[in-house]
């Protein structure tokens, strides 16, 4: 399974770890020989004056460059990502509450990023027939409408929300319950609840393209398990070269943070 905070590139100051050495930002317990262009700083005085002791005794101590080494660092990075949320209908369809979990997980990873990573970004959208940006603070009361699922629409918003960011690094999370089934042709919406609708569906997965030829992966967490609904994520994930997570309600929140934990050392 990939990594949702995977495969970072090196970029300004933040707080994910990457697998970039160099002239970083933390410290890490590996040492190497001193190079043209190391900052004084990153010396290891102890192992350096050891080294001078071993190569050329006690009596007349000497340290020269070649006795010299240093703490390798590592970068830290910064991410900017979109958060998308399903508020069509279907995510309190059949008695079933699925947009509660939703908005407790985005508060969540809201707050996470906040106290752990604040020099990351974090914009939340939320999408039915269409979609549209909402604030923070205003998550909690987030509400389902009588809406279709308008995928295109959220992940055009969210392409045009991390055009904007400077960060090397974006990404795009997620949560949904369904298939797309609505797209915007002009002023006029086009929809169709039954099946995979290839019109709708053609639409979602050049985007998904899009998306990987500018390098943003999008992790999908499905809030569902039917099969054709699996088969219709594989196949957005294939295209976009991203993640995939399958969830019940309870145990959305734990996948979530579970792997952000886990593996935000990795790289993209």
């Amino acid at each position: 399974m990939d990594e949702i905070f995977g495969k970072l590139k090196k970029s300004k100051r933040g707080e994910h770890k990457t697998f970039h050495t160099g002239q970083g930002d933390e410290q890490t317990s590996d040492r190497r020989p001193y190079m043209f262009g190391d900052s004084p700083e990153q010396i290891a005085m102890t192992d350096s004056i050891r080294n001078a002791q071993i190569n050329h005794g006690f009596k007349n101590f000497t340290l020269t460059e070649e006795d010299l080494e240093v703490v390798e660092t590592e970068f830290k990075t910064q991410t900017s990502t979109v958060l998308m949320i399903d508020v069509s209908h279907s995510m309190i369809l059949y008695g079933e509450d699925r947009i509660t979990p939703a908005k407790k997980v985005g508060m969540a990873l809201a707050e996470l990023i906040k106290r752990k990573y604040p020099k990351d970004t974090l914009d939340v959208i939320v999408f039915g027939d269409d979609a549209w940006p909402i604030e923070l603070k205003d998550l909690p009361y987030l509400q389902v409408g009588p809406f279709h699922t308008n995928t295109v629409a959220g992940l055009e918003l969210a392409m045009d929300i991390l055009r904007k960011k400077k960060n090397q690094n974006k990404q795009i999370f997620m949560i949904t319950d369904g298939k797309p089934t609505c797209i915007k042709q002009g002023i006029r919406y086009y929809k169709n609840s039954f099946g995979l609708d290839p019109k709708i569906l053609n639409q979602t997965l050049n985007l998904a393209r899009q998306l990987k030829k500018i390098k943003i992966p999008v992790t999908t967490f499905m809030i569902a398990t039917d099969p054709y609904l699996k088969a219709f994520v594989r196949e957005f994930t294939q295209a976009n070269s991203g993640n995939a997570y399958y969830s019940s309600l309870q145990g959305l929140g734990n996948l979530v943070f579970e792997d952000f934990k886990k593996n935000r050392r990795k790289n993209i």
